[in-house]
């Protein structure tokens, strides 16, 4: 494994104050933590209990596990812990400066910009857009076969996200853009950090400049001739003082914001659509209540007479949340239940592994919507249970958003198809980066009477 560039390096933990060992001789834990990040820091906590620390990617990481860790690291009270200096060292030279990648003060003033693209008229107006295209979109999907249906998924979520932020479509240039998502995101766990030909950290640097191409040559038409989209309102937004976001900003936010609203989708929609495989109940119940509703395209006030939709959409971010662990490190030293964690820390929470806790959620490995259900509601046993969005100042922008195009996707998709798996198929999950099926989920695909 190479070595980290200069400063990314954390502290020497200390090893009395903080349990924990290296793993295997230069590689550490890199490896499992790519390939079985689940069983991995199951293992762990099992081993260690809430806080300990190993090696991964060249480093020492501290991690710390469970609810009440997640909310400690995510209220951040004491402004501790930075988003930009953790995030920056896995996916920095591909997302550089995306809204995730920025702290405090700075942090703010930029959401509070971007926040104009997520308020409720600009969700109603980005729904109405929805409807055809999702119908375009999953039209000419095969049937009466096994078909993959999660690269589909992403071409379609891709299709969404350009639409709608961008007023604009891909044509011709979707496989590239997407495969350059792909290898941006990719980037952010290679074992070799260096620009090797080949390599995934090579591949990440070119993917990321194919990006910055792309939405570099459209700033000056939407400055010229702004439309209803999130890229024109990036364009054209100014504060109170006159400030606006330069092109570099743009770019930035665009390229993040691009890859959150199609990537994680993907992965939401790809876990709902496997255990609707294998739970067809559940796949009725929201088909009767999608055709119930009586309209081809879902409309904003409507999106309340799905609630199985909701119910399934939060047991598969729980089960498998699209983005599994959130890095942070310490700007300044603090103690968590006794341990100290020194400043310059680098620090891992799991969503992955809170929302698989059998002391927060009875019968853990189960599929169980009704886990939500206002009777029930097991996600209230802690307010940091379940956290597929993160939490805190740094609480995903586009949440709401990612609902609205689940629903307004399963809405069609389930009413034109019915699908359905082996019984003893079993999703395999890659978590080389975000989690995505290894397989490409294969269902057999058929139209619905």
């Amino acid at each position: 494994m190479s070595t980290p560039k200069h400063g990314s390096q954390s502290p020497h933990i200390n090893h009395q104050n903080i349990p924990g060992d290296k793993g295997k001789l230069l590689v550490g834990y890199t490896l499992d933590f790519i390939n079985n990040h689940l069983d991995l820091i199951a293992s762990r906590y099992e081993r260690y209990g809430e806080i300990s620390w190993s090696s991964l990617f060249g480093i020492h990481m501290v991690h710390m596990l469970g609810a009440d860790a997640n909310e400690f690291v995510l209220q951040n009270k004491d402004n501790v812990f930075s988003n930009h200096q953790g995030w920056d060292f896995f996916i920095g030279k591909f997302f550089n400066r995306g809204i995730m990648l920025l702290d405090f003060e700075e942090h703010r003033w930029h959401r509070k910009i971007l926040q104009q693209a997520f308020n409720r008229n600009a969700l109603q107006t980005y729904l109405q857009h929805m409807g055809e295209y999702v119908e375009q979109g999953i039209q000419p999907w095969t049937t009466q076969q096994y078909t993959k249906i999660s690269p589909l998924a992403k071409r379609l979520t891709l299709d969404l996200a350009t639409h709608i932020f961008m007023g604009a479509e891909l044509g011709a240039e979707t496989d590239k853009l997407n495969q350059a998502f792909i290898d941006a995101v990719r980037g952010g766990t290679a074992v070799v950090r260096y620009a090797v030909p080949g390599g995934r950290w090579s591949k990440g640097l070119k993917g990321r400049k194919v990006l910055e191409t792309f939405f570099k040559q459209h700033i000056s038409t939407k400055r010229e001739q702004p439309g209803s989209d999130m890229f024109s309102a990036l364009c054209m937004a100014k504060t109170e003082d006159g400030s606006h976001f330069s092109d570099e900003d743009i770019i930035n936010h665009m390229i993040f914001i691009m890859m959150a609203a199609h990537d994680t989708t993907t992965m939401t929609l790809s876990v709902m659509i496997y255990y609707l495989a294998k739970h067809p109940e559940w796949q009725e119940k929201i088909r009767t209540e999608c055709r119930a509703v009586g309209t081809q395209h879902i409309a904003y006030d409507d999106l309340s007479q799905l609630p199985s939709i909701s119910l399934v959409m939060k047991e598969a971010l729980r089960l498998c949340p699209p983005v599994p662990t959130l890095p942070r490190k310490t700007v300044k030293p603090c103690t968590y239940k006794g341990r100290f964690i020194p400043k310059g820390s680098m620090v891992l929470i799991s969503l992955y592994h809170t929302g698989h806790m059998e002391d927060l959620w009875p019968n853990a490995q189960a599929f169980d919507p009704e886990r939500f259900t206002e009777d029930r509601r097991e996600d209230k046993i802690h307010p940091y249970a379940w956290v597929p969005f993160g939490g805190g100042a740094h609480k995903c922008i586009g949440l709401h958003f990612a609902e609205l195009q689940v629903k307004a996707i399963m809405f069609q998709l389930i009413q034109r198809y019915r699908w359905s798996v082996p019984p003893d198929y079993v999703m395999p999950v890659d978590t080389t980066s975000l989690p995505v099926p290894g397989d490409d989920l294969p269902v057999y695909l058929e139209r619905c009477d």
